[in-house]
């Protein structure tokens, strides 16, 4: 059973397997946790959606943040990442990053992963957006995520930890007790094991990436549905801060009606000095930020979409021709090669560019532990909100905090399995209804959910845009009750089906959330509450998934998270 009493309708397990741990995802903090909980002697299994190399954290440019540079220290590097969350983050989540991070890339680059060098052999460092230092490591050039995730990959496949590719994970399962015995998950494709089936294990970690597919236009890869948030909730979960969606500044602009996974042209151009210019050439984020282009994100983009607004235009231009073909070559491999493949050439002329979703800075709440509000449920990466980038991710933190927290998770699962309290629990089977119980959304509801999102809760937001995302997104829902109470029939299960549903479910709560928080704060763009509000709003939305599927919010009496409370699923 789950927390809610919701589970995605799907067929019966038709084989299973037993580990010590299941980590769901395969990026920076999927494969450091599974790494780190086989190093400790526990049976692990990772299970991810695509290949082991396919999701988001090959696609990071700029690179990961860390105080290694001479005159740098963790202090600084928590000043700067409390000033861009806008007086959310909590501090003591932050400074476990910024202490233990140094530490945690030296291990990163002890397990195998590359880092750009000068000719003395020191790590090559630069500034991005919100730091008032260079401590972005970054590895070719353009293509730190890419050589991360290649070194992770081979260290876990030279230890032979079991893994299931191309694996979409449906839901938790718990014990009679209400805790944590595994998941359920469909294989795509033929292999070992296809179709649905489960791994059962006391502990389950979350690594799921994020939810950019919800909008139109986002730098995610297409496997960025949301489905860890939606089967967090579906389990009883709490999340928080899900409104807080940053977009990135400057992503390739490839025409008004372009969607799905966008290019992203890294922050870390503007950090070697390339400038945000309109179609006349005027640079236009000078005076409006002490740091110009190199303002924390949430800035950026609105002094972009403002300009865009003022002048009627569809994108503004990154003007980086300065740079010489050798520096663009050497420097950005990468985003020369996206840029050329479209039709631009940088060396010779500016770059179109537009903001596009990006990051959340929220997810399903943790402790300092990963620990969720489920017993034995952990989320780390993209999918968690552990309190560290509060209302706007700093820049390159986003590695960082998945490879600290990740390292964390595993030293509590080690704890637990060393003092005898990790115990297997292999669930009841669950009795599955003569008709659905609960309406699965067709496929083409993906593209509908995406269009609302992108006009009523994107960077810009009102009142009454989103009011009006609300009522389209409930009315999805409706409609898909409705034909199952009639018919006793729902959409056919299946990856495309599952998807969706998980994009609907992740929706209405940002949205709720949105519409809570009647104030402008990091990358939350109220235009009707243009003002920060720190007397009513300098606190949190933590949101609970009712049976009917619709959220309950709570706003904290303080900027301080509360503290975790696992709480027992309902009973169905």
């Amino acid at each position: 059973m789950t927390g809610t009493g919701i589970r995605l309708h799907a067929p019966d397990p038709g084989w299973a397997i037993d580990a010590d741990v299941v980590v769901v995802g395969s990026g920076v903090a999927g494969l450091t946790a599974a790494l780190r909980c086989e190093a400790a002697g526990l049976r692990t299994v990772v299970v991810t959606k695509a290949r082991l190399d396919d999701g988001s954290t090959r696609w990071a440019q700029g690179g990961i943040a860390a105080a290694l540079g001479e005159g740098d220290t963790p202090e600084q590097h928590l000043d700067d990442t409390l000033v861009a969350g806008v007086g959310l983050c909590d501090e003591e989540a932050v400074r476990i990053l910024v202490t233990e991070g140094p530490d945690a890339v030296r291990r990163l680059i002890a397990t195998g992963a590359h880092f750009d060098e000068s000719s003395e052999g020191e790590l090559e460092l630069t500034r991005e957006g919100g730091h008032h230092r260079r401590r972005i490591a970054h590895a070719g050039g353009d293509a730190t995520g890419a050589e991360i995730s290649r070194a992770l990959v081979e260290a876990v496949r030279a230890r032979g930890l079991r893994t299931i590719e191309n694996a979409l994970v449906l839901d938790l399962l718990t014990d009679a007790e209400g805790r944590t015995a595994g998941v359920t998950l469909h294989v795509m494709g033929e292999g070992q094991h296809d179709g649905v089936g489960a791994v059962h294990a006391p502990a389950v970690v979350l690594a799921t990436g994020g939810m950019g597919q919800v909008f139109s236009a986002t730098t995610n890869p297409s496997v960025s549905t949301g489905d860890g948030v939606a089967l967090a909730l579906r389990a009883g979960a709490e999340v928080s801060d899900l409104e807080f969606v940053q977009f990135h500044p400057t992503v390739l602009f490839l025409g008004p009606d372009a969607e799905g996974q966008q290019p992203l042209v890294s922050e870390a151009v503007r950090g070697e000095g390339a400038h945000l210019v309109d179609a006349d050439g005027v640079r236009f984020m000078a005076g409006q930020h002490e740091l110009a282009e190199l303002a924390p994100r949430d800035i950026v983009a609105k002094g972009i979409t403002r300009r865009m607004g003022e002048q009627d235009a569809a994108h503004m231009f990154l003007d980086a021709r300065h740079f010489g073909a050798e520096m663009w070559e050497h420097r950005f491999p990468t985003i020369l090669a996206a840029c050329r493949a479209n039709g631009i050439d940088p060396v010779t002329e500016p770059i179109p560019v537009a903001p596009a979703a990006h990051y959340a800075s929220g997810g399903v709440r943790t402790d300092a532990h990963g620990r969720t509000t489920v017993p034995g449920l952990y989320a780390c990466g993209e999918v968690a909100c552990t309190g560290v980038h509060g209302a706007n991710r700093l820049a390159s933190n986003s590695l960082l905090e998945g490879l600290v927290y990740a390292e964390r998770i595993a030293a509590d699962i080690a704890a637990l399995k060393a003092d005898g309290r990790l115990h297997a629990r292999v669930p009841a089977p669950v009795a599955r209804p003569e008709k659905p119980a609960h309406p699965l959304l067709g496929a083409e509801a993906r593209f509908a959910i995406q269009r609302i999102m992108t006009r009523g809760a994107g960077v810009l937001r009102s009142d009454e845009s989103l009011a009006k995302a609300a009522d389209q997104l409930s009315r999805l829902h409706t409609e898909a009750r409705e034909v199952l109470d009639e018919t006793g029939r729902t959409a056919e299960p299946g990856v495309d089906t599952w998807e969706a549903t998980n994009l609907l479910c992740v929706a209405r709560v940002l949205v709720a959330a949105a519409r809570r928080r009647e104030e402008t704060r990091g990358c939350h763009w109220r235009e009707d509450r243009p003002d920060r509000d720190d007397a009513r709003w300098r606190r949190h939305i933590v949101v609970r998934l009712n049976p009917d599927r619709t959220p309950t919010l709570h706003t904290t009496g303080t900027a301080d998270f509360p503290p975790i409370r696992q709480h027992r699923p309902q009973e169905q």
